[in-house]
């Protein structure tokens, strides 16, 4: 491999130039050829399966000589079907309507002006992630979609299965005809190839940081360039009075346990003090006997007292905290104190608490009786997602093909002028 070391600003301002080059040829090229480039990226991914597993292997190793948590390393794991998985995401983005040019607004004016909003691509988009190597062909393939070229910054533990997966989609856009700059990886571990990402104004449109509350964190403070993100998903489960029984039990347990590594999982539960004894307690034994650690409050049993810290943590564990409220109220004002905006659901059969739950609540994705685990571009229809944004501006929630657009306006006269 290629030390890069030396000079790691000029490799940089290399790939950013290349970036900018290819994202306005890509800004223009037609949806047949965005197509092509993604199912043949899917086909050519398929055909290098087994390249793709032994250089996951590698990186497996890497990760538990580093000490990587078992989150961590859950993350970093591909199998065959993760890679069909994977496979399956770029036929389903490419089977998507193409998002550019899609007219979302038109209006005449008195003046004599017809006015179009269209969607236009972002430009360049700069991906730095930890761990999961299908990051690469997500944020790959949306960016794709969306007309925009990616310059991807993969974490140094899925350095070698990025790589693997990376090659499958050059592949695509070369037998689409489109430029190769159009999706890059960074082939260095180097950090300062991040950092210098965050400042590169001059090349870059947009920073999405996928990965733990240290990078997202980083990236937020430091970064020059507009960033879509979201530093934790604290996700609370509020359990109402009204909650049907073996509903809520049977969602609880996958918002949990499913998987626990994802920004998804179910983080706190919040239990109406009229049904705590019964039905709340009967979903905490129940999640014990999965072997989740329940950290609860007083009234409930579990694993171990919960603590002023539980409130507001991210487990990414089989760890839950749980607390009894007094009513819809309470939740609300627990997750305002102790969120993230992620993602919150309510269980309940009472259509008024569901109604104060949805309008009091600004989190990105608000769920009434459904598990947590399908805060995901894929389950919203989206064939991925790049990143789950949470700030107020541009994207929030899943961000796809369509929120890594954004729009300009085509005005059209008939020789008007203005008096």
């Amino acid at each position: 491999m290629k030390d890069f070391a030396d000079d790691i600003p000029g490799l940089m301002r290399d790939m950013g130039r290349a970036a900018r080059t290819a994202a306005a040829e890509l800004a223009s090229a037609s949806a047949d050829q965005k197509t092509t480039a993604l199912t043949l990226a899917a086909d050519a991914l398929l055909a290098a399966r087994d390249e793709v597993l032994a250089a996951n292997a590698k990186d497996m190793a890497y990760g538990r000589d580093k000490g990587l948590t078992d989150a961590m390393m859950d993350r970093l794991r591909l199998d065959q079907g993760r890679i069909d998985d994977i496979v399956q995401s770029l036929r389903a983005i490419a089977a998507q309507p193409d998002p550019v040019g899609a007219v979302l607004a038109e209006w005449d004016r008195p003046n004599g002006l017809h006015i179009k909003r269209v969607r236009t691509p972002l430009g360049v988009v700069g991906v730095i992630y930890e761990s999961r190597p299908n990051v690469t062909a997500d944020a790959g393939a949306l960016c794709l979609k969306a007309g925009n070229a990616v310059i991807l910054r993969g974490g140094s533990e899925g350095f070698h299965s990025s790589r693997a997966i990376h090659a499958a989609m050059v592949e695509g856009l070369r037998g689409a005809g489109l430029p190769e700059a159009a999706i890059q990886l960074v082939p260095t571990r180097d950090r300062a190839a991040a950092s210098a990402m965050l400042t590169a104004t001059d090349h870059i449109d947009v920073i999405v940081p996928r990965g733990g509350k240290g990078l997202v964190g980083l990236v937020q403070r430091e970064a020059r360039v507009p960033v879509f993100a979201h530093l934790e998903g604290i996700v609370h489960i509020y359990v109402d009075a009204s909650a049907d029984a073996e509903m809520a039990r049977r969602v609880i347990l996958n918002a949990k346990t499913r998987r626990t590594g994802i920004c998804g999982s179910a983080e706190c539960l919040l239990i109406h003090r009229d049904v705590a004894q019964g039905l709340g307690q009967d979903v905490l034994d129940a999640l014990m006997a999965e072997g989740v650690e329940v950290h609860a409050d007083d009234g409930l049993r579990g694993s171990q007292p919960a603590t002023e810290e539980d409130w507001g943590t991210e487990f990414l564990d089989m760890k839950i905290a749980a607390k009894v409220v007094d009513s819809v109220d309470d939740a609300i004002a627990h997750i305002r104190k102790y969120g993230s905006d992620h993602t919150d659901c309510i269980l309940a059969e009472d259509p008024a608490p569901v109604a104060q739950f949805f309008a009091r609540l600004d989190s990105a994705i608000l769920m009434h009786n459904a598990s947590t685990q399908f805060a995901d571009g894929g389950e919203f229809g989206m064939g991925a997602e790049i990143g789950i944004a949470t700030g107020k501006m541009h994207a929030r929630g899943p961000v796809g093909a369509e929120q890594l657009c954004s729009f300009k306006y085509l005005v059209t006269g008939n020789g008007a002028i203005r008096s």
